[in-house]
């Protein structure tokens, strides 16, 4: 497998949010500054709590499919591989890991079993639109915590998406938790979300490898971040950390993600997190706190990595 020079692009976008030049253009700007040659795009399901059993993916809050394929062509004409990765969100603002249900089935009570098939429909209907475009992967969701204890129906979901998708299928798992998914091996590609603390990143990894080992797999971040925000670099998975805007602690979490990837041959990408549709103006880069890296000087250091230069950062 290629290394994955990666980006997630645009993000649970909603309805219209691709449409025009500005999305065509600053997909542009990404490939030549960062030098990716893959892009994970992701079309956002929604359900109205984490006990809900029916995911929309129709409405306002998702891309139509109009737009995602114009995206997907628009990607490949740059030369990028385009991964697809349809994921799920709560609208109350519940993080999606903690989508659960009783493991039994009781009366008058939501079940497991219908909101695995309304989650179904939503993955095949893009592995429909994976497999006639030719993207290069296809991601079965994101950080299902409470979700992957549930091996059967996850196991069934998969063949299924073979049936309509016949190119490399991976899942994200959560950070923490590589060790914890008992199906890996059904899998063609694991992957799981590298949010780890700057200074911890070493001892993750070590523990990572032994999953990779034991299932023999390619394995890639399929994502990793740290926000421009103060006491981020030891919580990059907190994006509601409040805190002043610091560009140069964003930049050293970077560094020190780089350079522990760049010293086991096994992780074989990222895909970090993330570029907008739209971009800030240069002069507000030193005013944004967020995730995004354009203009910040942690830009410098994704472009130096995926460059695979032998001069120090």
């Amino acid at each position: 497998m290629e290394y994955i020079r990666g980006m997630t692009f645009a993000p649970f976008a909603g309805r219209n949010t691709l449409l025009g030049e500005e999305p065509l253009l600053s997909m542009k700007i990404m490939k030549e500054r960062l030098g990716t040659n893959t892009v994970i795009l992701v079309p956002g399901g929604v359900q109205q709590t984490p006990q809900s059993t029916v995911i929309d993916y129709t409405s306002e809050h998702t891309m139509s499919d109009k737009e995602l394929k114009c995206m997907i062509h628009h990607a490949q004409e740059m030369g990028l591989r385009v991964f697809l990765k349809p994921t799920v969100n709560c609208l109350n603002g519940t993080w999606r890991a903690h989508i659960n249900f009783f493991d039994e089935d009781v009366p008058c009570e939501p079940k497991w079993f219908e909101w695995f098939s309304s989650y179904a429909d939503f993955q095949l209907h893009y592995a429909t639109i994976a497999e006639e475009n030719g993207c290069e992967m296809f991601i079965v969701g994101c950080e299902m915590v409470m979700a992957e204890r549930r091996e059967t129906e996850w196991r069934k979901l998969i063949e299924e998406i073979r049936g309509e998708y016949h190119g490399l299928i991976s899942y994200n798992t959560d950070k923490y938790q590589e060790n914890n998914v008992k199906w890996w091996d059904c899998v063609d590609v694991i992957s799981s979300s590298g949010y780890y603390p700057a200074d911890d990143w070493e001892n993750q990894l070590n523990r990572i490898e032994k999953v990779v080992d034991r299932y023999k797999k390619p394995f890639f971040f399929a994502e990793s971040g740290c926000m421009s925000t103060t006491g981020s670099s030891e919580r990059p998975n907190d994006w509601k950390l409040e805190g002043s805007i610091n560009l140069q602690e964003q930049k050293l979490w970077y560094e020190k993600a780089v350079h522990a990837m760049k010293k086991k041959s096994w992780v074989q990408g990222v895909a970090f997190w993330s570029w907008d549709a739209r971009l800030y103006s240069p002069d507000e880069a030193e005013n944004h706190k967020y995730y995004q890296i354009y203009e910040k000087p942690a830009e410098q250091v994704i472009h130096w990595f995926f460059s695979d230069r032998s001069e120090k950062l």
